[in-house]
């Protein structure tokens, strides 16, 4: 089939409120919409990529705002159904303290009815590139599966198909996160990874270079690992191994750089980029 899709992601997309403040003494929110593959999705798309998100949305105040916004961002948005229920919401907030904080509240939303069900065979065909996180996996078992068949259908088919584990202990055990990869890790061909969340707290690896070699003796072909205390990322293949430090050193509100990053990656791979090329530009 032709490729009209330059990526997919599949997710949950949330409603943001947001402070510069702190969420103790701030006196208004200011609302968005987030969740680390639309923002993915989103970043890819305003580089030029043409991208499909596959969702679920809940047919609550907010419906129209999300689908909206999304549309509107130029996604491809047929696969995202729209079902009763709530969509999830997060706040973040701190900014100007230099304490940021975080709060979700995604439990039994609508995007975790998500399920093999919304992986359409021939959508999945129409990509170049595939991608889920390891917060996709943890909306549900259904969601998990649906990752699953998502990253079957793209391997048989010759797709290339990144994950991040995105890993964040508030969200679900380490226990729960390292076996949900494990399903999924025979399928890839680009894994993002942060040094610190996910390394380290997953499997106690705190080398890049060592966890470079164990990933590529696995099997997949690139690995992206993300360093905030040497500040860029280390891009790993089987011929060589390159720093690209970050574009900026301007700390200001670093939420979703680390998506935003993925979603340009894997649109300068899908055109055939290299993954050193590709890092330089992301």
């Amino acid at each position: 089939m032709e490729n009209k899709l330059d990526l997919i992601t599949i997710g949950e997309g949330l409603v943001e409120l947001s402070s510069t403040q702190s969420l103790t003494y701030a006196d208004t929110l200011n609302k968005y919409f987030g969740g680390d593959t639309l923002t993915t999705a989103i970043a890819a798309a305003r580089s030029g990529a043409k991208v499909g998100f596959i969702s679920k949305i809940g047919n609550d105040a907010f419906r129209d705002f999300l689908v909206g916004g999304w549309a509107a961002e130029g996604l491809d948005i047929s696969r995202v159904s729209c079902v009763e229920g709530q969509n999830g919401v997060y706040f973040v907030a701190g900014h100007d303290t230099g304490h940021k904080e975080f709060a979700y509240y995604r439990k039994k939303t609508a995007a975790a009815m998500l399920s093999v069900r919304d992986i359409d065979e021939e959508y999945v065909k129409s990509a170049k590139v595939v991608y889920a996180t390891g917060i996709t996996q943890s909306l549900s078992l259904s969601a998990r599966e649906a990752v699953l068949k998502l990253f079957k259908i793209a391997k048989e088919n010759g797709i290339t198909v990144a994950f991040d584990p995105n890993f964040d202990s508030k969200i679900w055990t380490k226990e729960e996160a390292r076996e949900a990869f494990s399903e999924i890790e025979d399928y890839m061909d680009i894994v993002f990874l942060n040094l610190r969340s996910d390394s380290l707290e997953l499997w106690g690896i705190e080398s890049y270079d060592k966890l470079i070699e164990i990933a590529l003796d696995k099997g997949l072909k690139t690995v992206v690992l993300k360093s905030k205390a040497n500040g860029g990322y280390y891009i790993g293949t089987a011929n060589d191994t390159l720093f690209i430090p970050f574009y900026s050193d301007i700390k200001n509100d670093s939420t979703g750089a680390g998506d935003s990053f993925n979603g340009v990656f894997m649109y300068e791979i899908a055109k055939d980029n290299t993954p050193f090329g590709a890092a330089k530009i992301a």
